[in-house]
């Protein structure tokens, strides 16, 4: 059952990640606001994905 929850975790996390990088990257190409709030959104995901990786290794 365990080995199970890790997958599951691992999956969400990649997918996760990838919306984060999609909503930087079509925030960069669009040139209004709302650009930069999908910018600092996916930078705001990409950060507390960072931290919560790291939180398990201090």
């Amino acid at each position: 059952m365990e080995g199970g929850k890790k997958w599951i975790v691992g999956i969400l996390v990649v997918v996760c990640l990838i919306v984060c990088i999609t909503l930087v990257v079509l925030g960069q190409r669009r040139l209004e606001f709302t650009g930069l709030l999908m910018e600092f959104a996916g930078l705001g995901g990409i950060l507390i994905m960072l931290g919560l990786y790291n939180r398990k290794y201090k």
